[in-house]
């Protein structure tokens, strides 16, 4: 007999190996509005399944658990109930031989903590506190609520003018939202469940290249109010706002400060990311409907207050365009550039020459990514990203990462910024960085600490620095209206302190994403219409498809491609292909209509109207 053997993978175990991924898919998938409660218990089932059965707190203190949650659900729980909950998941945390045991015990405290509320709810009302007014996952998961389904569902008949009419119902960017929006919808995609994702940002762009938003008529404007709202600020936010008030039939005035509409739309995306002209098809729609524009205007306190008395309704949406600073030694030497004064040029089309320096980029976030690869673009001799953390903790989506080392960019991870050398006039000649050594996680994310290694010195001629974000806010404070760290001070309803005064997007939550900006606006046009006395709704009249007998086999997701590396790197042309009409209509055959199937036809589905 053989003392040892090479072990082959058995039926069992092949089996066991493929329902454990296809499990995790449905975790990857778990719907939002769900009971938390139950869904904890499932998932301690699920850690009681895995034990090897050794320990005491393992074997048996993990189906005590489950007998206490169940009774939570059975409505025969009291309130010594949760204490015990407590006490033995603290008992099986301390005492447990394994991560099993320990890790399983930490996720019910996580959730006694976490949702409080609604074991309450269990042990005092028997009832759920979860809400199904917003079943469908993706609409759910989209911060505007746009009516995703059913534009997919247009696109797949081929009518995309009627999809670009059904996207604005709810959001007027349809093409910057189908060129750059960073997509959260598809995180819960139920067809996770079976393979991937629809790829729902990769449609919405299909819609807007075959039906541009500036050739798609705006609906009417409702008859005239009377009222007169200024928006302060013409990004994202102050754009939303304006047309949906506009469409209510207030006239709105947008003040901005610098030369062209768009905020960071314009001044903090590069144009091979999104095309400067792709952006204007979504202004000139929003225009048309009467929007009143005062560019180059600044408002500091007073005009503020000025605003205030002259208008009816004011919103702020100033957005985040100040940098922040590293603040070490030598960073006010010459060429080292804020990464947003950099876009800010570029969005006047004024673009930097690098040719034959060498450049590094300070930061790890999608504004690090896309100053890196402008200076590509810019003909600089190398590029480098310093980041303090590993590559996998950087905030950028992975796809601009991906792009950015695909283009040549070298990533140099886990190295602080000490200090900038400078030669005798004040050039950068070197950055001075300490190796990092990953540590404990804090906030959801590993921090670096300090290693014991000897500080390195970085030779270059540019240095970039894309940290983050700040909020010009002191004219606002000083006009008296509440904010905290720079951050204006609204509450969900975007209003603030001053009547008749509401904020929202950047300059409240901080910088985000365009989608948030775009859902903000739309929450104060909604808001500011009730405050001025009105009830005004938002509709659309187009007849949505029925749903296909869809092919419900596993089939692979169709991404977007890109133009090759070593030709898209040369210069600013947008980067990105569309879907071929073969391609964008297998991807609508793979949508589950979760609008018309399950809780979306049971409870409500689509909402025709906000």
């Amino acid at each position: 007999m053989s003392r040892l053997s090479v072990i082959s993978a058995d039926k069992v175990n092949s089996t066991t190996e493929r329902l454990l991924k296809e499990f995790t898919q449905r975790i990857v998938a778990n719907p939002p509005g769900v009971c938390p409660v139950d869904m904890q218990l499932a998932f301690l089932k699920v850690c009681h399944a895995q034990t090897c059965g050794k320990c005491v707190p393992c074997r048996i203190g993990l189906g005590v658990l489950e007998e206490l949650l169940e009774s939570v659900l059975n409505n025969t729980a009291t309130m010594e109930t949760l204490e015990l909950i407590e006490h033995t998941a603290i008992n099986i945390k301390n005492s447990a031989d394994c991560a099993i045991g320990f890790e399983s015990a930490r996720m019910v405290l996580s959730g006694l903590e976490g949702f409080k509320e609604d074991y309450l709810s269990h042990i005092q009302n028997h009832q759920c506190t979860g809400t199904f007014e917003q079943p469908i996952p993706c609409v759910t998961l989209c911060p505007a609520n746009v009516d995703i389904p059913g534009y997919i569902a247009l696109a797949g008949a081929g009518r995309c003018e009627d999809a670009v009419r059904l996207i604005r119902k709810d959001n007027p960017f349809p093409t910057a939202c189908g060129l750059i929006c960073e997509h959260p919808c598809e995180a819960r995609c139920r067809r996770n469940m079976i393979d991937d994702s629809i790829n729902i940002r990769g449609m919405k762009r299909y819609v807007v290249d075959k039906a541009h938003a500036d050739t798609v008529p705006v609906p009417p404007c409702a008859p005239a109010t009377g009222k007169r709202v200024a928006i302060i600020g013409g990004g994202p936010a102050g754009l939303t706002a304006a047309y949906f008030l506009q469409l209510m039939g207030h006239h709105t005035t947008v003040f901005e400060e610098k030369r062209q509409l768009g905020g960071m739309l314009r001044y903090g995306i590069p144009n091979y990311r999104f095309p400067r002209e792709r952006l204007q098809e979504d202004i000139d729609a929003i225009l048309s409907t009467g929007v009143e524009v005062k560019l180059n205007t600044r408002i500091g306190t007073e005009q503020i207050n000025e605003i205030g008395q002259s208008y009816d309704a004011v919103f702020i949406a100033i957005g985040a365009h100040s940098d922040k600073k590293l603040n070490i030694e030598g960073e006010n030497s010459h060429n080292v550039i804020s990464a947003v004064d950099m876009l800010r040029e570029i969005g006047d089309d004024q673009y930097p020459d690098f040719t034959g320096k060498r450049v590094i980029v300070v930061g790890g976030g999608n504004v690090a990514m896309d100053c890196a690869r402008t200076a590509v673009r810019s003909k600089a001799k190398t590029v480098s990203i310093v980041y303090r953390r590993r590559q996998e903790d950087m905030t950028a989506l992975p796809a601009e990462i991906e792009g950015a080392i695909a283009e040549g960019i070298e990533l140099l991870t886990l190295k602080a910024p000490l200090r900038v050398e400078a030669d005798e006039h004040g050039a950068v000649t070197a950055l001075w960085v300490q190796p990092q050594m990953i540590g404990y996680v804090r906030d959801g994310r590993p921090a670096p600490k300090r290693a014991n290694k000897l500080e390195e010195r970085l030779e270059c001629d540019v240095i970039l620095v894309a940290i983050g974000q700040d909020i010009v806010s002191k004219p606002f404070e000083q006009a008296g209206i509440a904010t905290k760290r720079g951050q204006l001070q609204a509450n969900a309803a975007g209003a603030l302190n001053r009547v008749g005064m509401f904020a929202g997007g950047d300059c409240v939550s901080g910088p985000a994403t365009v989608i948030k900006a775009i859902a903000a606006g739309k929450v104060a046009a909604a808001n500011i219409d009730e405050f001025l006395g009105f009830h005004h709704e938002i509709s659309v009249d187009v007849e949505i498809p029925e749903p296909l007998l869809n092919d419900k086999i596993p089939c692979g997701r169709v991404n977007l491609a890109e133009k090759e590396s070593w030709v898209r790197r040369t210069n600013f042309e947008g980067i990105e292909s569309n879907m071929s009409e073969e391609e964008a209509l297998q991807e609508a055959s793979r949508c589950l209509r979760c609008d018309r199937h399950g809780c979306g036809v049971l409870r409500g589905g689509r909402r025709e109207q906000w």
